[in-house]
């Protein structure tokens, strides 16, 4: 019987079940989801599901990628998304580390307790090869499912069924790109893609533009989280916009969280000082000399910047303004 898996061609000669063929590639059916005809099969059919002639099947697990979002001064200054509350308010991601060890320590030093992963199919030639649930445990964080490398809305929306089978999670980042030069946000298909997640259940946090416009017709819909760009992803620019990101806050009802764009720890506290509710980086930690320390920053500035905001800025003056009295002077 002849299949393609993962977009490669197989034979198969006694497997007749999707258990089976699992079984016969030496993958845990546990940390795999996997659909066939452009139809997920469920964890608990596997037994029963018949594999046929010409089947498509994709295979697919959780693999380093995405962003992070910033830690929160303290327990009575939670973020709540979706009705879930986290301490940290910085969400990191997974990819570009140099292997899963640095990825696993670095999200430890940044306090995280969210950490974004991408859906990528599994790498039939090596099973065995270790995967990031070996050592990012999804039991100790929060694992936040996205779409990165998506460009239309069907494709983000087929990615995330197949995450939500891996692994249950229904709080999720939404991400379709516009073109591969500017990794802009394609905003047309992000919203179509929205809606369908939210009518298929899921708790949609949306990476948008920092259109003020847009970010309200987002939250409308029903996204659980606002993520305007602060800069190109990956390009560690800073914030090039903050009257646009202030605005978006200012109207918001949901919690606004600065996604790519960061590139040190002033970056990060800029966000928060601008009231914005988390942070969410990835290339800024895992390209940085140091990782780990560079996570470490990251914590602080988000934690000095989230009290910087509630604690209310001096007013800005023209003039200079004597901080000693002048009574008594000699």
């Amino acid at each position: 019987m002849q299949v393609i898996i993962n977009g490669e061609a197989r034979t198969l000669v006694a497997v007749t079940t999707v258990e089976g063929l699992l079984g016969e590639l030496g993958l845990d059916h546990r940390k795999v989801a996997v659909e066939r005809n452009l139809e997920i099969v469920p964890k608990s059919a596997y037994a029963a599901t018949l594999l046929g002639e010409g089947d498509k099947l994709e295979i697919v697990h959780f693999i380093g990628g995405g962003a992070s979002c910033a830690g929160s001064p303290g327990a009575g200054d939670p973020l709540v998304v979706a009705g879930r509350s986290f301490h940290s308010r910085l969400l990191v991601g997974t990819g570009k580390y140099k292997d899963f060890e640095q990825t696993a320590e670095a999200i430890k030093a940044s306090g995280a307790e969210i950490v974004t992963v991408a859906v990528r199919r599994v790498n039939l030639s090596d099973p065995s090869k270790p995967m990031l649930v070996d050592y990012v445990s999804p039991k100790e964080y929060t694992f936040l499912p996205n779409t990165a490398g998506c460009y239309t809305a069907d494709e983000a929306i087929r990615t995330l069924r197949l995450a939500r089978e891996a692994g249950g999670w229904d709080l999720v980042k939404l991400e379709v790109l516009g073109d591969q030069k500017s990794l802009f946000p394609d905003m047309v298909e992000t919203l179509n893609a929205a809606e369908a997640l939210i009518r298929d259940g899921f708790q949609v946090m949306v990476y948008c533009s920092d259109d003020p416009i847009m970010a309200k017709r987002l939250e409308e819909i029903g996204c659980c989280a606002i993520m305007p760009l602060g800069a190109p992803i990956g390009s560690g620019l800073g914030i090039q916009n903050q009257v646009n990101i202030r605005l978006i806050v200012e109207q918001a009802k949901v919690p606004v969280l600065v996604d790519a764009g960061v590139g040190t720890a002033s970056d990060a506290t800029v966000a928060m000082e601008l009231g914005c509710d988390g942070v969410l980086m990835n290339t800024a930690i895992a390209e940085a000399k140091d990782p780990i320390a560079m996570a470490q920053a990251m914590r602080y500035a988000v934690e000095a910047g989230r009290l910087a905001y509630r604690a209310g800025r001096m007013p800005k003056k023209r003039y200079a303004d004597p901080s000693s009295p002048l009574a008594g002077l000699i």
